[in-house]
């Protein structure tokens, strides 16, 4: 069997590094000419945000991780738009990707925490991400058997957060409480945009780190 791996976050490195396969070929930047020329039996996509060409989808077995419990919190920014919605529980899910947005059907899900720090959640994603690319390349031949079907109407989406939407407003201030600011902050770790409060000089003060309890 042979696997083609896309990712560039640190994070997903460390989801390569233990898959159980011999013939893994890691890729950490837009060139999709290695599929035609590997011919893999999978292709993975774990932490990659950019839109994959039609026609690898179409022609290849495509499989993505997304950190929810899908089909709710489909779309861009999962960790920080279940953060912002105060979730305290999520999921790892692997799904075989189609023309829409996060919509193919699921291959495994695993719940993980959305306590502690970033890197807390990262390394929660990790540890799920293995088991369940593991089991796929391990149960490879079983797939149309365990894939099942989204639930798109009872799911949810929610678009990619713009560096802008990083800001502090003072009408946040107004509206929302200090968990929903905790929860800003600590989604918007590194390597993501950092929260920042806009000053008067138009200067930003980025906001690193935030304690609530």
């Amino acid at each position: 069997m042979k696997v083609v791996y896309y990712g560039y976050r640190e994070w997903s490195f460390k989801i390569f590094n233990k898959l159980k396969i011999t013939n893994k070929y890691l890729v950490t930047h837009k060139d999709y000419s290695i599929i035609d020329t590997i011919k893999p039996d999978l292709v993975f996509f774990v932490g990659w945000s950019d839109i994959i060409p039609k026609e690898i989808i179409e022609n290849n077995l495509c499989v993505c991780l997304h950190p929810s419990p899908l089909p709710k919190y489909r779309g861009g920014s999962p960790i920080q738009n279940q953060l912002l919605k105060n979730e305290k529980n999520s999921m790892v899910s692997l799904f075989i990707m189609d023309n829409g947005i996060d919509t193919g059907d699921i291959l495994f899900q695993s719940p993980i925490s959305l306590l502690g720090e970033l890197d807390n959640i990262f390394n929660e994603i990790v540890r799920e991400g293995i088991k369940g690319i593991n089991f796929i390349v391990d149960n490879f031949q079983e797939i149309p058997i365990f894939k099942k079907k989204q639930d798109l109407d009872s799911g949810t989406f929610f678009s990619r957060l713009k560096p802008t939407d990083s800001e502090l407003k003072v009408e946040d201030f107004i509206e929302y409480g200090p968990e929903y600011f905790h929860n800003k902050v600590r989604g918007l770790s590194s390597p993501y945009p950092n929260a920042y409060i806009k000053c008067k000089n138009g200067e930003k003060l980025y906001i690193l780190k935030t304690r609530y309890s």
